[in-house]
């Protein structure tokens, strides 16, 4: 078996164990939050929903390279095998139960939009103890693993731009999130990280 096949074979079997990890948990908060009378509202983020474009182009890249690595490969660029296999490592063994904890701490409570649900809560339970958003950190570490075992620029590049979508909008998420929960959620900035964890 050659190298590139398995990378291929590697970056397949980390997509399929992290989003058999985190559908279910969506495909769950979405119904639960249907029956509990939610209506999200998607154009509370402006400009930014452009920004989502990337987010869909970055999906038929990663489908691509899994069906047909010679689709993408005018974007692959050099890197060594050892860095591949880390992120490949990362992706397998590190990111899934990562992404196990983190759904399964806010439970119903998350959503693909700026807006709330109806009933939110405020975790401050499992990773969220440390890190207020680490459904990003788990986003960031995800496009970076895959775009870092396909060795391809423009999975990094369509990476960025949902990294740079996700920070330009954390403003407004933060901004309801303490229109909700008032001084809870600004002693819980004090003592949390955005995305790792605070030193000290």
């Amino acid at each position: 078996m050659n190298s590139e096949l398995g990378f291929r074979i590697a970056f397949t079997v980390a997509f399929f164990l992290n989003i058999g990890i985190l559908l279910p948990f969506r495909i769950k908060s979405q119904t639960e939050g249907k029956k509990s009378g939610d209506r999200l509202d998607r154009t509370k983020e402006g400009p930014l929903l452009i920004l989502r474009i990337p987010g869909l182009v970055l999906w038929l890249v990663v489908i691509a390279y899994m069906l047909n690595p010679d689709w993408v490969a005018f974007a692959q660029f050099g890197l060594p095998e050892w860095a591949r296999w880390m992120a490949a490592g990362v992706a397998i063994i590190a990111l899934p139960p990562f992404a196990y904890w983190t759904m399964s701490s806010i439970g119903k409570n998350i959503t693909d939009t700026v807006d709330i649900r109806h009933e939110h809560q405020l975790v401050t339970h499992g990773p969220y103890r440390w890190i207020r958003h680490p459904f990003y950190t788990l986003g960031f570490g995800i496009c970076l693993a895959f775009s870092l075992i396909a060795a391809n620029w423009l999975l990094l590049i369509l990476s960025a731009l949902v990294v740079l979508y996700l920070n330009l909008r954390l403003p407004k998420e933060e901004a309801m999130l303490i229109e909700t929960f008032g001084d809870q959620y600004r002693e819980y900035m004090q003592r949390t990280g955005k995305f790792l964890p605070k030193l000290g």
